[in-house]
């Protein structure tokens, strides 16, 4: 059950995503070209989308310590504003701002066989294995100088 509703949570949200135009990167880099051709559409459906999300989130999730399907809600535990942080941000951000593509979008793209999407898979894939293989080895290594 719990993956069924995990399943159509995705779908619903990647619905959402497809209407609203969220996965059009020329539409994503509009919006985020403040300077140039601003197109502000994407606010718009990002704030439609807080106004619709928050009285729900405050009224029925927030009091619950169990999700509906009765799995406990773990608190979140608050983020350390650290420079792997701040540098995985700014990578993020770079990167959007370049393709206006993120990791949601693209995955829903993946059926248009664009080869920009298959491109830009493959390179979100390289990062994540970079990430996880070498940075997060040699940062535990550091840490711990003693340990084999």
């Amino acid at each position: 059950m719990r993956l069924l509703t995990s399943l159509l949570a995705g779908l619903l949200f990647g619905l959402g995503m497809a209407i609203s135009g969220m996965i059009d990167p020329a539409r994503v880099t509009g919006f985020l070209d403040l300077a140039g051709a601003w197109d502000p559409s994407l606010a718009f459906v990002m704030g439609g989308a807080l106004v619709v999300f928050m009285p729900g989130y405050f009224l029925l999730v927030k009091p619950r310590s169990r999700s509906l399907l009765g799995e406990p809600i773990v608190a979140v535990p608050p983020s350390v504003l650290d420079r792997p942080l701040l540098g995985g941000a700014a990578l993020f951000g770079i990167g959007w701002g370049l393709v206006g593509i993120c990791p949601g979008p693209a995955l829903s793209l993946i059926s248009s066989g664009q080869p920009m999407i298959l491109l830009f898979i493959a390179a979100m894939v390289a990062g994540i294995l970079l990430v996880d293989r070498v940075w997060v080895r040699w940062r535990d290594k550091i840490r711990s100088p003693h340990a084999a």
